[in-house]
């Protein structure tokens, strides 16, 4: 089974520091900034837009202060917005937000700069925190939990969006297209086959479903559950911090 240990200090196949995994992590994501959204496309044949109106459709009732992590360029952020909701999108990628200004300059979204292990957030001050496809790449994935759960205000849901392991029948070909295509689109298009080698090592180390619910309660989150997505190969995590007695 995968630990937090093999995922916080590796970089794809390697073992690394977890200061070099942070540096690696942010040369990764700097390189790939303009044509990031453009390869997800590509790599999930659209069909990641529709795992993240999924997200957005399930936490539609949800008012308040909306963060959301590792939002790169704002693509879920925009999905987020609506009535009685002030949405901030929190990466370490300047690069990233910079690409998502550009293309969100008409709307009412706050950028902020920040790593999920040090949330530049108060205390009980978040209404609703999502992550999608970003909290693997947290150098420490405990923290970033903690941190989450710390931001949260008592009631506060956090839902994540992730790469999880697919069911069975589907796992063969699901691994054949992840180690021989995704790396050749990375080459093509990005030109940046390194930085989608990782990504697709960095989904390989991310806990499966039942894992990731069990260090989501060893953090401290209540109302622990997930839906699986097309199959498991993406799965949404929820959870709530509970209300202080």
């Amino acid at each position: 089974m995968t630990t937090e240990h093999d995922i916080n200090q590796s970089f794809g196949r390697e073992a690394v520091h977890q200061d070099e995994r942070r540096a690696r992590i942010r040369t990764v994501f700097n390189a790939v900034a303009r044509r990031y959204d453009l390869m997800n496309d590509l790599m999930s044949m659209g069909i990641h837009r529709l795992w993240k109106r999924t997200l957005a459709r399930r936490v539609r009732r949800v008012q308040g202060r909306v963060v959301d992590l590792a939002g790169g360029t704002g693509d879920v952020a925009r999905l987020l917005l609506g009535p009685g909701r002030q949405v901030t999108v929190c990466d370490p990628s300047l690069a990233m937000m910079q690409v998502g200004q550009q293309r969100t300059q008409a709307e009412r979204i706050e950028w902020l700069a920040g790593e999920a292990e040090h949330l530049p957030l108060a205390d009980a001050s978040v209404d609703l925190l999502t992550v999608s496809f970003g909290l693997r790449n947290a150098t420490h994935l405990e923290r970033a939990l903690a941190e989450a759960l710390r931001v949260l205000k008592p009631g506060g849901s956090f839902v994540c969006l992730e790469f999880s392991t697919p069911a069975f029948w589907l796992a063969p070909l699901y691994n054949l297209y992840s180690f021989l295509v995704i790396p050749r689109l990375g080459a093509a298009i990005a030109r940046e086959p390194v930085a989608y080698q990782y990504l697709v090592e960095s989904i390989r180390r991310f806990p499966p479903q039942q894992g990731f619910a069990d260090m989501m309660r060893a953090a401290g989150f209540a109302d622990v559950h997930w839906e699986n997505l097309s199959f498991g190969i993406a799965c949404l995590h929820f959870g709530t911090r509970a209300h202080e007695s």
